[in-house]
């Protein structure tokens, strides 16, 4: 069984606890190191875009992984890491979350939380590190944002308590992190996040990936977590893209 103990660095300030985590990985950083910072100066989202960061409005969190399983699964680390959120959120601060594919958690159809994973070389081989930022409260995203991102906060009503919520959040990455390495465990990873995510199947949607643009119908994740996206010509796999609400005609 794959054992993963994080060890917590603390930071006041960061320009991104992603960065700073390949830093020390490149280091000779073991698994399980992470990051925690209080703010992010130059945080960042998928596709490079920026991820706002204010100072004690969100848990800015990393964590370096050195998973024992096939190239072709680490996305499924991506899936791992947002049901491991899911039930965080759920089990400290009693907020339901839906997941949009790829690794977007949404409450109430507003965005909650964002995970960025990045592969990085080290001196014993490839890692990954988990990137995973939680909005705490409406401090955390800038007012013209408000109708698409949501807080802890906002969605339970009370003041989250963020070392609960770590807490939690370490307990469960330990729980699903573990079962991916099992033998039948990447089937489990996506079942679990299919019966989680409103977005996984007969959800009509826009995928745009660069200067490309599909549209159709999710039919369900491949094994290594690829969307199936059902269009006029046929079912195409998607393995990267930003997904979107298709607008009813």
């Amino acid at each position: 069984m794959k054992s993963l103990k994080p060890k917590i660095l603390r930071f006041e300030s960061l320009p991104s606890t992603n960065t700073e985590l390949a830093r020390q990985a490149s280091e000779g950083a073991g698994e399980g190191l992470s990051i925690l910072a209080e703010e992010q100066t130059a945080g960042r989202g998928r596709l490079q875009r920026a991820w706002s960061s204010p100072r004690g409005a969100g848990l800015y969190f990393s964590i370096l992984l050195q998973p024992a399983i096939a190239v072709d699964q680490w996305p499924l680390i991506t899936f791992a890491a947002a049901l491991a959120v899911g039930d965080a959120l759920s089990e400290a601060c009693d907020v339901s979350t839906d997941i949009k594919w790829p690794n977007d958690l949404l409450s109430g159809e507003r965005k909650i939380c964002g995970i960025l994973a990045e592969s990085v070389e080290t001196p014993t081989g490839r890692a990954v590190i988990v990137g995973i930022g939680i909005n705490l409260t409406a401090g955390a995203y800038p007012p013209e944002i408000a109708n698409v991102a949501i807080s802890v906060g906002e969605a339970s009503g009370r003041a989250p308590e963020r070392e609960t919520l770590l807490a939690a959040l370490l307990r469960a990455l330990a729980r699903w992190y573990s079962l991916l390495h099992e033998v039948d465990g990447p089937e489990k990873i996506v079942a679990a996040w299919t019966s989680r995510s409103s977005y996984a199947s007969g959800k009509s949607v826009q995928v745009t990936n660069g200067d490309e643009v599909w549209q159709g119908i999710t039919r369900g994740v491949e094994r290594d977590g690829a969307l199936r996206l059902e269009t006029a010509e046929g079912v195409k796999l998607v393995r990267a893209g930003d997904v979107s609400l298709r607008s009813a005609n």
